[in-house]
């Protein structure tokens, strides 16, 4: 290498040739260096040739990514130029191919771009040619004829261009001369021609020099020493009967295929005439051993694999020499082309993967880039890519064996949440090879789902008198999202209740009800809940994600509440509430007394009523009147004699609480009788109240007034205008009670007999049912609506249940009309407005 040392310094001293193209269309910047370019030579304004600004080269990691082999050029962090990394061989990286190109990609970052760089490493003259051997001993027959020809074996010069292009020269000879004549532009033999006639009395040895020169500037050369034996005798030389044989052998020849068949005469006789072949010189000398001749046939083998892609032309040099005392040699050459196979799979390179890919990344996102590439050459070398299996995802060709993966289709994490991506390299070969590249793409979740609720509406059933805390259902709604997107919370987002019938408190929200458990979606009640109170509350539930920004899912829950039997029955003082039949108080002659305290079960009270002697059987003596703020069956009263037991004077109406007389009164009856009279509903467990009621026997006229008054008055009282008042006002009340039920009785018949008619008001449907016996009872509870049977016998009173009794004695409404008559309203609150006075 000193003669190349020297050329490397005449480069030095020069300046370095640099050339930069900007292909807008394609993105390529070209860059040319020579080679042995000392380390930090600068190739190119990388940074500048990209239109970058200052600083904007390391800001956004201006990179490069080699191909399969040795940069060796990097890219200056600082400035952005392109500089030399290490030593710069020609001939090791590239050999004889030509040009000489180093390809690279150019990454840049924020936003994510690729640029193809390709720097060409330009040939020098620092390799001399050099012959095979310092020196070349030949053999020739003084009766050599003239212009016999000599093949020598040619120098090598590892450059190329014109600094490879090699001219020989000869040492100055009277009787030989050099013939350098080229089979081909690629291909140069040199063959040492006879001028004069040798005499090898005169001269036995000639020693010649042969020089090479390449075309370098200045020029290298290589020489080797030419000894010529000059022998005597045999003076016929074998002679093929080709000079030059060619033969086309494809590149995945197998070992022992039969090249070709040389085949030489020798007019001599004898042993002069007896020759063998061999093969004396090979162009690569590298790839000599890939052949073998056989020395009797002649025939040419391959011995060695060939490799298209390595070298595409053998030539080969035989001899045959003959078996004389003086040995004659002839010549030719073979030229083995070797023909281009498709062994060479395509290759696939991931230069660049950006995964996750978010779900709701844009059409186009690139995903990865990937380059390609097939050594064979021709349709073997074109390779088509494609993805596989179908997916969202696509290749786009930015530059010849360059992809991107880009996103052609909408992502979904909740249906796919990873892809398996396949790139496909085929080639065109026949058969086509290919290559798999297998890309993992995660997707990443974004809130795009809003909680969805199981149900819409949320039916629950909740008993009251329930514990503060209790559970009354769960709640759930699914988010498919992942992580902090899927975490739902639930709350109560609105609703509430208006006021019972008895409480008299305003509206009140549902979060005073009820709470439900942000995490798990519990609802629990947040205080014992009164059915009395509260019959229905309906509310809205939110359950809301935890994404950004949250998304939120509603659902409707109706609490019912369902009534329990924990009011005992009431009983009512007299209507007017003033002192006559029906009032209680302290004195014996009020008529009721109170007894017992709160804590009790039920509660107790005391009536004096008067009979008259004689009074026939069933003849009505007072009314015991009861209230149950309970509803349905637990508001469902029943009265019942508990003393005296047995055959006694006087029964109660087991629903209607009319005090009668079983049988005639007889003065054997006594003066004074004593009732005890229990009021029970039909809850479980029954709750009851008791009533005492003391009955005088009097004289028929001082009856008449007591039984007109259907109450309790003592004898001899001061007020006796108050008592004929309240004669008064019960005939009122039993005349407006009569025309009430006569006039429900005649609108039924005549709108729907023979069906059972319904008459709905405005408030929520409870049914009213008519009783067998005929007494007053009702529900505090404020309904309209009445359910009358034409098949009802005795009393036409009213007996109420809530909706959440069984079903009542009386057949099922089944038509209701928008509006209640008017002559219906009219009684009804004519009835109201006398039984409130």
């Amino acid at each position: 290498m000193g003669v190349g040392g020297a050329a490397r310094r005449s480069w030095g001293a020069a300046v370095l040739v640099l050339q930069a193209a900007w292909a807008l269309g394609g993105g390529q910047v070209r860059y040319s260096v020579p080679e042995e370019a000392e380390a930090g030579t600068v190739v190119g304004r990388l940074a500048q040739d990209l239109g970058l600004e200052a600083g904007e080269a390391e800001a956004r990691r201006l990179r490069l990514v080699a191909r399969g082999r040795r940069a060796s050029v990097e890219v200056s962090g600082a400035s952005g130029a392109l500089v030399v990394s290490s030593r710069l061989d020609r001939e090791e990286l590239c050999g004889k191919s030509t040009p000489c190109a180093l390809r690279l990609e150019v990454l840049l970052d924020r936003p994510l771009r690729v640029f193809h760089v390709e720097v060409e490493v330009t040939d020098i003259n620092d390799n001399a040619p050099r012959f095979p051997a310092a020196s070349k001993n030949i053999s020739m027959w003084e009766n050599s004829p003239l212009n016999s020809r000599f093949p020598l074996e040619g120098a090598s010069d590892a450059d190329i261009g014109s600094n490879a292009q090699l001219s020989y020269t000869l040492s100055p000879s009277e009787h030989f001369a050099l013939d350098d004549k080229s089979q081909s532009e690629d291909l140069k033999s040199l063959f040492l021609v006879l001028k004069r006639p040798l005499d090898r009395e005169s001269l036995s040895e000639h020693r010649l020099v042969l020089t090479a020169s390449d075309g370098g500037r200045p020029a290298l050369t290589g020489t080797v020493q030419l000894v010529i034996s000059v022998l005597d005798a045999n003076d016929n030389a074998p002679q093929f009967n080709q000079s030059v044989y060619k033969v086309q052998l494809p590149e995945d020849a197998a070992v022992g295929t039969l090249v070709s068949r040389v085949a030489a005469t020798d007019p001599d006789e004898g042993i002069n005439q007896e020759f063998s072949y061999s093969i004396v010189s090979s162009v690569p000398e590298s790839q000599r051993e890939a052949f073998s001749i056989d020395h009797h046939t002649g025939e040419i083998r391959l011995t060695g694999p060939l490799d298209f892609e390595d070298v595409r032309q053998h030539e080969l040099q035989i001899e045959a020499r003959d078996k004389g005392t003086l040995p004659l040699s002839g010549h030719c050459s073979v030229i083995v082309e070797v023909l281009d196979v498709n062994d060479n799979a395509p290759e696939v390179w991931v230069t660049s993967l950006s995964v996750p890919v978010s779900e709701d990344a844009a059409l186009g996102t690139v995903v990865a880039l990937l380059s390609v590439s097939d050594r064979d050459s021709g349709p073997n070398g074109r390779v088509r890519c494609a993805v596989r299996p179908p997916s969202p995802f696509g290749l786009v060709a930015t530059f010849a064996g360059s992809y991107s993966l880009v996103l052609r289709e909408a992502l979904d994490r909740e249906r796919v949440s990873e892809y398996e991506v396949e790139v496909r390299a085929e080639d065109g070969g026949a058969p086509p090879l290919r290559a798999i590249r297998g890309l993992r793409v995660p997707v990443s979740d974004v809130n795009d789902n809003a909680p969805a609720f199981a149900q819409a509406v949320y039916t629950v059933l909740a008993r009251e008198n329930n514990a503060a805390g209790a559970e009354l259902a769960r709640l759930w709604a699914r988010d498919p999202d992942e992580a902090g997107n899927g975490r739902v919370s639930y709350s109560v987002a609105e609703g509430g209740a208006g006021s019972g019938s008895g409480s008299g408190s305003g509206w009140r929200p549902a979060s005073s009800y009820v709470s439900v458990d942000a995490e798990s979606g519990r609802l629990r009640a947040l205080r014992p809940l009164d059915y009395e109170e509260l019959q229905v509350l309906q509310f809205e539930v939110r359950a809301v994600d935890a994404g950004e920004p949250p998304l939120c899912g509603n659902a409707t829950v109706q609490l019912f509440v369902v009534d329990e039997n924990d009011n005992a029955p009431a009983l009512l003082p007299p209507a007017g509430g003033g002192p006559g039949p029906w009032a209680a108080g302290e004195a014996a002659e009020a008529g009721w007394r109170a007894s017992g305290s709160a804590a009790e079960a039920g509660s107790s009270w005391s009536l004096w009523a008067r009979a008259a002697w004689g009074a026939p059987a069933g003849q009505v003596v007072a009314k015991i009147r009861a209230v149950d703020a309970d509803s349905g069956y637990n508001a469902w009263l029943r009265y019942e004699l508990r003393e005296p037991r047995g055959d006694g004077p006087f029964r109660v109406g087991l629903y209607s609480g009319e005090v009668s007389t079983a049988r005639a009164l007889e003065e054997a009856d006594g003066p004074r009788h004593r009732l005890l009279i229990v009021v029970r509903d039909h809850g479980e467990p029954p709750l009851s109240a008791t009533a005492t009621l003391s009955v005088s026997l009097v004289e028929g006229s001082e009856a008449a007034l007591a039984v007109a008054g259907a109450g309790a008055v003592l004898a001899g009282s001061p007020a006796a205008a108050t008592a004929a008042t309240n004669v008064w006002l019960v005939v009122a009340i039993c005349a407006v009670s009569s025309l009430l039920v006569l006039a429900v009785v005649l609108y039924g018949a005549g709108r729907w007999a023979p069906r059972a008619a319904v008459l709905a008001g405005p408030a929520p449907a409870t049914l009213v049912c008519a009783s067998e016996v005929g007494s007053w009872s009702y529900s505090q509870r404020h309904s309209r609506s009445l359910c009358v049977a034409t098949d009802s016998a005795g009393k036409s009173d009213l007996m109420v249940f809530s909706p959440n009794c069984p079903p009542p004695p009386c057949p099922a409404p089944k038509e209701t009309p928008q509006d209640p008559p008017a002559l219906l309203d009219t009684v009804y609150s004519l009835y109201v407005y006398v039984t409130g006075m």
